[in-house]
C-alpha cells in the first residue's frame, strides 16, 4: 500500500518519518536491555535466587507475547498512529515503576508492563516501517533492535559503573526519551485506512497469512535458536561475564551484551544485499562456530576466547535474524504486516524466555558453567539441523528438475 499522508497532521516526509519509527524502536529496545546490568545488583540488595532472577528477566517476554497475541493486529484496523501512542504510554508508566521499585515484586510488575508495551510497539513500528519501504523494512527491523539492545546494555552498565544513583538514573533518562517519543509522535503520517474488526482481532491467536507460511515455519527453529541465545545473554550474560573474568565490573556484563548485539547490527549491514537464503546460511554458520569459541573461552575461564566467541555468535544472530524477517515479512500484504510482525516475535519470545526460565533453574543444581555447556551444545545442534536441511533442499530440488 502506498505511504500516505494522516489529514489531521502536517505531516513528516517518508525519509523523517522513518528515522522517527527506528529511534522510537531504539528506545523500546534500549529500555528493554537496560535493567540487564541491574540484575546483580538487584540481587545483592534484595537477596533473591538466579532462578527468580530469570523469572524476572522472562516475564517480560511474557507480557510482551500476551500484547502480541491480542494487540498484535489491531494496527492494521486502527491505524499505526494510535497504537504507537499506547505503547508510549504504557511504557512511561514501566519506567515511573521501576523508578520507584523497592522489591522484586515491582520489580516483575515493571518488567510485565514493560513488556507489554514493547509487544505492542514491535508489531505496529514494524508494520509501519514496512508501510513507509517494503525493500529496506526488514532492514530496519533487523538493526534497530541490535542497536537499542546494544545502547540500553551499555548506557545502563555505564551509569551503574559511574553515576551516582545505579537504580535509578537510568530510567530518568528513559522518562524522558519516551516522553519526547510521544510529543513527537503527532507529526507522524497515519499510512493505512482504518478497516473493520478492530474488536474481533482482539480474540488470541497466531495469524500468518497463507502466502507466508511455508517461509515462516522454515526458517522458525534457527530463528529460535538465535532468540534464545540473547534470552541467556541478557538474563545471566552478565553473571557469567563475572565468573569467567573474576572481575566484579559492571561495564563488564554491559559490554558483553553490547558486543553480541552490535556484531550482530555489524552482520546486518554487511550481508544486507544479500539474498535471504544465502544470509541465513551465513549467519547460523557463524552462530554455531560463535558458540563453539564461546564454550572454550567458559570452560579454559579465557577473556578474550569467551569475547570473541561473543563477537562471532553475535555475527550470527544478527545475519540470521535479516535472513529470517527478509524471507517472511516481504509476503505479507498491507494489511497483514502487523499480524505477521507479531506472530513472527510471539515464536521469538518463546524462544527468548522459556530457555533461560528453564537454565535458571538448572544453574541451581547443576551450576552456572555446566549449564552453560549444555545450553549451548543444544543450540548447537538447532543450528546445525537446519543448515543441513537447508543444504539439503537445493540438492533435492536440482535432482527433481
Amino acid at each position: 500500500m502506498a505511504y500516505t499522508q494522516s489529514k489531521s497532521a502536517s505531516g513528516l516526509s517518508p525519509r523523517a518519518s522513518a528515522w522517527l519509527l527506528t529511534a522510537i524502536l531504539m528506545a523500546f529496545l534500549a529500555a528493554a536491555a537496560a535493567p540487564t546490568p541491574l540484575y546483580a545488583l538487584y540481587r545483592e540488595s534484595w537477596h533473591f535466587s538466579p532462578a527468580l532472577l530469570t523469572l524476572v528477566f522472562s516475564i517480560y517476554a511474557g507480557g510482551l507475547m500476551l500484547a502480541l497475541l491480542v494487540f498484535g493486529s489491531l494496527s492494521d484496523h486502527l491505524g499505526r498512529r494510535p497504537v504507537i501512542r499506547a505503547a508510549l504510554i504504557l511504557e512511561l508508566l514501566a519506567m515511573a515503576v521501576f523508578l520507584y521499585a523497592n522489591s522484586v515484586e515491582l520489580l516483575i510488575l515493571a518488567r510485565l508492563l514493560q513488556g507489554f508495551a514493547t509487544g505492542i510497539a514491535t508489531s505496529v513500528l514494524g508494520a509501519a516501517m514496512l508501510d513507509i519501504d517494503r525493500e529496506r523494512g526488514p532492514l530496519i527491523n533487523s538493526v534497530a533492535p541490535m542497536l537499542g539492545m546494544a545502547m540500553g546494555a551499555l548506557g545502563s552498565s555505564t551509569l551503574v559503573q559511574f553515576g551516582s544513583d545505579p537504580l535509578h538514573e537510568v530510567y530518568v533518562w528513559l522518562l524522558a526519551v519516551f516522553a519526547l517519543g510521544i510529543v513527537l509522535l503527532r507529526w507522524l503520517p497515519e499510512s493505512i485506512s482504518r478497516q473493520p474488526g478492530a474488536l474481533a482481532s482482539l480474540k488470541p491467536r497466531i495469524r500468518i497469512p497463507l502466502q507466508a507460511r511455508r517461509a515462516f515455519w522454515s526458517v522458525a527453529p534457527l530463528n529460535a535458536s538465535l532468540w534464545a541465545l540473547g534470552g541467556f545473554y541478557l538474563s545471566l550474560g552478565p553473571t557469567l561475564a563475572r565468573q569467567v573474568t573474576g572481575l566484579q565490573v559492571p561495564m563488564i556484563g554491559g559490554g558483553l551484551v553490547s558486543l553480541l548485539c552490535l556484531c550482530g547490527a555489524l552482520a546486518i549491514f554487511a550481508l544486507r544485499n544479500q539474498p535471504a537464503a544465502v544470509i541465513l546460511r551465513r549467519g547460523g554458520l557463524a552462530l554455531i562456530v560463535g558458540l563453539l569459541i564461546t564454550l572454550l573461552g567458559v570452560d579454559s575461564a579465557n577473556l578474550w576466547l569467551f569475547f570473541l566467541g561473543t563477537a562471532v555468535a553475535g555475527l550470527g544472530f544478527g545475519g540470521a535474524f535479516l535472513g529470517a524477517l527478509r524471507s517472511v515479512v516481504p509476503l505479507a500484504h498491507a494489511h497483514e504486516r502487523g499480524a505477521l510482525m507479531a506472530s513472527f516475535y510471539v515464536l521469538s519470545y518463546l524462544a527468548f524466555s522459556v530457555p533461560a526460565i528453564l537454565a535458571g533453574l538448572a544453574i541451581q543444581r547443576y551450576g552456572l558453567v555446566a549449564t552453560t555447556n549444555g545450553y549451548a551444545s543444544l543450540q548447537i545442534l538447532a543450528a546445525s539441523l537446519v543448515l543441513l536441511l537447508s543444504l539439503r533442499a537445493p540438492a533435492a530440488q536440482k535432482a527433481q528438475a
